[in-house]
């Protein structure tokens, strides 16, 4: 089976310096450096398609642009990539977010990939409306997407549940292809609406050790419903031709973060009340000593953004053995950022990916015998 690559789209800016922001902080001045408009969107977008990623993931909240609508723009402008749009269930109801993505799959040719994201944070939520404790989240969501896979499958609805009621609810015309849901949550109650209602479970960057830990609780849980789930893996990359140019990049990164910037992010995360995110920040505990916290797995990017924290660091070689590391766990799929978002698409489209093909992991979704990541670069 050959790996899934995905990308990210930077909604919320991008820079050469890390860009902060998520889980209820919001976006650092660096975000202004290049803005988020529709023509660099679509800039790195079509580097990533042409690269031989499948899709680029899209966040979602007050620290960025709306992903629906960013995502269907920057659409117009690509040609095969897809797009996993996070969005939140409380903010939308299940009949409109099912017909949502079923214009978005037909006005795409089916390049819509969805990311649930319950909301780990309280304040964030009431900012938008809504007043429901975490666990009262996750129970809606759970609701939300038996609402909407019934409707994806052309059932009409009633449902009047804890949370959502609906009535005589049905689409005029259901999408084709059906998108697949991905959906992540560290805390028990996520492990149950993931084992029941998601096709791909996505884990932020944990070292190898927690990441099995998380693979076969997910995977217990969905075996007792009856299902199988796909796992995938949110990183960050710094990959160069060798090792110590990867690892002065990091530190350069490292060098640009503020202290009072690091000290006001590290604040505002640990009011969250995501799992996830206490175990980012568990890794690295707002310290710079020791961020190494695994062979090539770097912490040092959670210092100043919220959820993904953690990056690949090393040579094209030594990213490609951490990958493979992962994927030898269960981890089929990766969802990739870095900074700039242009650049680094490119040191590992044609840095990596070429040593995971030649070792039969990888081939290029769009264009297997003729795209030029299919073959190793030169390196000096």
């Amino acid at each position: 089976m050959s790996l899934t690559f995905h990308w990210f789209l930077p909604t919320n800016g991008d820079s050469r310096h890390v860009v902060g922001g998520g889980h209820g902080t919001p976006a650092t001045a660096f975000g202004r450096n290049r803005p988020p408009t529709v023509a660099y969107l679509s800039q790195i977008a079509r580097a990533a398609e042409d690269l031989g990623f499948v899709g680029a993931l899209t966040p979602t909240g007050a620290w960025c642009e709306d992903a629906w609508l960013t995502t269907a723009m920057v659409s117009q402008h690509t040609e095969r990539l897809k797009f996993l749009v996070a969005f939140r269930p409380g903010f939308v109801s299940p009949t409109l977010a099912a017909q949502m993505a079923s214009t978005f799959q037909r006005q795409t040719g089916g390049r819509l990939l969805l990311n649930v994201v319950t909301g780990g944070e309280s304040h964030e939520q009431r900012a938008y409306g809504d007043f429901l404790d975490k666990d009262a989240r996750y129970r809606r969501t759970g609701e939300f997407l038996q609402i909407v896979r019934d409707l994806w499958e052309g059932k009409t609805v009633d449902l009047s549940g804890e949370h959502l009621q609906v009535e005589d609810a049905r689409l005029a015309r259901v999408p084709d292809p059906v998108p697949e849901v991905y959906f992540g949550g560290s805390s028990p109650i996520a492990g149950e609406i993931a084992a029941r209602h998601v096709d791909v479970y996505l884990t932020w960057g944990e070292p190898p050790a927690q990441v099995a830990e998380k693979i076969a609780w997910v995977r217990g849980l969905a075996a007792k419903e009856g299902r199988t789930v796909r796992f995938g893996i949110r990183l960050h990359v710094i990959t160069r031709d060798t090792a110590e140019q990867a690892w002065t990049e990091a530190h350069n990164l490292l060098d640009g973060f503020d202290p009072d910037t690091v000290k006001s992010v590290q604040a505002g995360l640990a009011r969250s009340e995501s799992e996830g995110q206490r175990r980012m920040l568990a890794l690295h505990g707002g310290s710079r000593e020791e961020l190494e916290i695994h062979p090539n797995l770097w912490a040092g990017i959670g210092l100043v953004r919220g959820g993904a924290g953690t990056a690949l660091v090393g040579s094209h070689d030594e990213v490609a053995e951490r990958i493979k590391e992962y994927h030898a766990l269960g981890i089929d799929e990766f969802v990739l950022s870095g900074y700039p978002h242009l650049e680094e698409a490119y040191w590992f489209g044609e840095g990596v990916l070429p040593r995971l093909a030649a070792q039969g992991l990888w081939q290029h979704p769009f264009a297997p015998t003729s795209a030029p990541a299919a073959q190793v670069p030169f390196t000096s």
